[in-house]
C-alpha cells in the first residue's frame, strides 16, 4: 500500500460546504424535488450512471452512503462497491445475484458457518447444489466442475483453521470453465490484498470487523467488476439490502485509521505468534512458519497479515482448554473480531459445521484469538499465565 493511499484515507470525503473534516449524516426515506421534471432528470442520470450518486428514494442511498462507496471503490480498485446491513448480507447478495435453480456452486470447505448453512442447506430448497472442495487439494476442483457449475466461492484464509489457498490456480480453473468467482476477504481487507486486481469477480468484506475497528457497528461491502455490476444491482434493488447512513458514517470514520490499526494488529500478532510458537502442544494457525505451505501461499498474494489467528491445541482434557481460555484476563470472550480489543474463543463443533476436510483428532482443540491493540507484552504475559492450565 503506497503512502499516497494512506494520505487519501485521511483526507477523503471532507465536507467543505459545512467546513467539516467528516461527511454529514444524511438520513432520508423521502427525497424532495422541485418538480416532477426534476425527478425524471435524476432518474435519467441514474440510468446513465448508476454509480454516480443520483437518488430518487432513500432505499437507493444518500450522500453519506455514496461517500463510503467511493472510498471503498478506490480501496478495492473495482468498478463499484455495494453496501449491505451486515457482512453476511454481502455474502447473500453475492451468491443470490448469480445462482439460479439447477445451478451448482463450489465452496471452500472452511467457510464461515452461516455461509455454510446458506449454501449447503438453504440453497438446496431452491434447487441449487453445493459441493465443498478441499482448500489444499485444488486439483480436485477440476474433477467436480461440470456444465452446471456457476460459481466458486472462496474464503481465504479459511474460517477458524486458516488455510491459505493458491488463488491464481483457482482463478485459472474458473476462467477456463467460464465460472464466476467470489472471495471473502475480511481477514486481510484490501489494505493487504486486492482480489479484483488478481482477477476475482467479487470481493466480500464484513465492514463490522476492521473497517469499523471499534466493535460498535455492523455492515458489509461487496466489490464487483463491470461484468457483474448489473446482476448485483438488480438483486440489491429487489432484496432491499442497504446500509443505513448512520452505520455508513461510523464505517467511514473507522476507515481513516484502517492502515494505522492494521499495521499495529500485525505487529502485535507477530510478537504473540513468536511466543506461542515455542509450545510443543500448540500448533499455530497463522502465516508464521516460513517453511509451511500456508506461509508460502500467504506470501505469494498478501502484503501483510491481520490480527486474527488460530491455535490447534493438543490436550486430552477439553476442560483444561476451556480453563486456559477462561483464565485470560485481557481477552474478551465473544464473537466477531477486528476491533481494538483482544478476543478469545474455544471453538466448539458448532463452529465447524459439517466440515468434510477437517483434520482434527479427538485430543485436538481449536482456539481462535484476535490480537488487539493492547501492549503486546501484556498480552504475552496474560497468555503465559493461562497456558499452564492446559493439561
Amino acid at each position: 500500500m503506497s503512502n499516497n493511499f494512506k494520505t487519501f484515507l485521511k483526507h477523503t470525503a471532507k465536507d467543505f460546504h459545512n467546513q467539516s473534516v467528516n461527511p454529514p449524516i444524511v438520513r432520508a426515506s423521502t427525497i424532495i424535488f422541485k418538480s416532477m421534471n426534476d425527478i425524471r432528470k435524476t432518474q435519467n442520470k441514474y440510468k446513465k450512471d448508476p454509480t454516480g450518486g443520483h437518488f430518487d428514494y432513500g432505499r437507493q442511498g444518500t450522500s453519506t452512503t455514496h461517500v463510503l462507496q467511493k472510498i471503498l471503490s478506490k480501496l478495492e480498485e473495482c468498478h463499484h462497491v455495494f453496501l449491505t446491513p451486515t457482512g453476511f448480507g454481502a455474502v447473500f447478495l453475492a451468491i443470490f445475484s448469480v445462482v439460479r435453480p439447477g445451478d451448482e456452486i463450489l465452496v471452500a470447505d472452511p467457510v464461515y458457518s452461516p455461509t455454510r448453512l446458506l449454501t449447503e442447506d438453504y440453497l438446496k430448497e431452491y434447487g441449487v447444489k453445493t459441493v465443498f472442495y478441499d482448500p489444499h487439494n485444488l486439483d480436485s476442483l477440476k474433477k467436480i466442475i461440470n456444465k452446471k457449475t456457476k460459481l466458486i466461492f472462496v474464503e481465504n484464509p479459511g474460517s477458524n483453521t486458516f488455510e491459505f489457498q493458491d488463488l491464481s490456480k483457482i482463478l485459472l480453473i474458473a476462467k477456463k470453465n467460464k465460472i464466476f468467482t467470489a472471495i471473502d476477504n475480511t481477514w486481510a481487507t484490501p489494505y493487504f490484498f486486492k482480489p479484483l486486481k488478481l482477477g476475482f469477480d467479487m470481493s466480500i468484506i464484513s465492514a463490522t470487523k476492521y473497517y469499523s475497528g471499534h466493535s460498535d457497528v455492523m455492515g458489509g461491502s461487496l466489490a464487483v467488476n463491470k461484468k457483474l455490476f448489473k446482476l448485483i444491482e438488480k438483486t440489491q434493488k429487489i432484496t432491499g439490502l442497504r446500509l443505513s447512513p448512520d452505520d455508513a458514517y461510523l464505517i467511514t470514520r473507522g476507515l481513516r485509521t484502517l492502515d494505522v490499526r492494521l499495521d499495529r494488529h500485525q505487529e502485535n500478532a507477530k510478537k504473540v505468534a513468536k511466543f506461542l510458537s515455542k509450545f510443543k502442544n500448540i500448533k499455530l494457525l497463522y502465516p508464521y512458519k516460513q517453511d509451511s505451505l500456508n506461509f508460502r501461499m500467504w506470501k505469494k498474494y498478501y502484503s501483510g497479515a491481520s490480527g486474527l489467528m488460530g491455535l490447534k491445541i493438543k490436550s486430552k482434557s477439553k476442560k483444561s482448554v476451556d480453563k486456559f481460555v477462561n483464565s485470560l484476563k485481557l481477552f474478551g470472550y465473544g464473537y466477531s473480531w477486528g476491533g481494538f480489543e483482544s478476543l478469545a474463543l474455544h471453538q466448539q463443533s458448532r463452529e465447524q459445521g459439517k466440515r468434510q476436510f477437517l483434520d482434527l483428532k479427538n485430543d485436538e482443540h481449536l482456539v481462535r484469538l484476535h490480537i488487539g491493540l493492547e501492549d503486546p507484552e501484556d498480552l504475552i504475559q496474560d497468555l503465559k499465565k493461562s497456558i499452564k492450565f492446559i493439561k
